[in-house]
């Protein structure tokens, strides 16, 4: 089941999707700097997806870097890609999406129904 860490507002307009895999020792690093960012943004839910535990909410998806990002703004993909795990590139790449928006079609089309998915698994938690 992902995991919405806490200091996530429910009503936040904002959400950052971070895909990982527990395998990945990087991913594993990340994690507590990524629950450690929650609180600090309230106007983002932040959510942990697991790419092989979560594969209900993604499908059959074949991400070859990790971590990956996806940000929505409501239920709009604004940004889908693998980051640096760095929280700063993190909070620059959602500041850059705030003051400009996206740049084109944000999610390639081999992960669109997957992104569609975890949208409407979010929707309906």
């Amino acid at each position: 089941m992902p995991i919405v860490l806490p200091g996530s507002a429910s009503d936040a307009k904002w959400t950052l999707v971070c895909l990982c895999a527990e395998w990945c020792d990087t991913c594993r690093d990340y994690r507590r700097a990524f629950e450690q960012h929650a609180p600090l943004h309230a106007d983002a839910v932040h959510v942990w997806l697991d790419i092989e535990d979560d594969s209900d909410w993604l499908g059959d998806i074949d991400l070859e870097t990790l971590p990956t990002l996806l940000v929505l703004h409501g239920d709009r993909p604004m940004f889908f890609g693998p980051v640096l795990p760095y929280l700063d590139i993190v909070d620059r790449t959602l500041r850059a999406l705030k003051d400009n928006g996206p740049t084109g079609d944000p999610v390639p089309d081999e992960f669109k129904h997957a992104v569609d998915r975890v949208i409407q698994e979010l929707a309906e938690t």
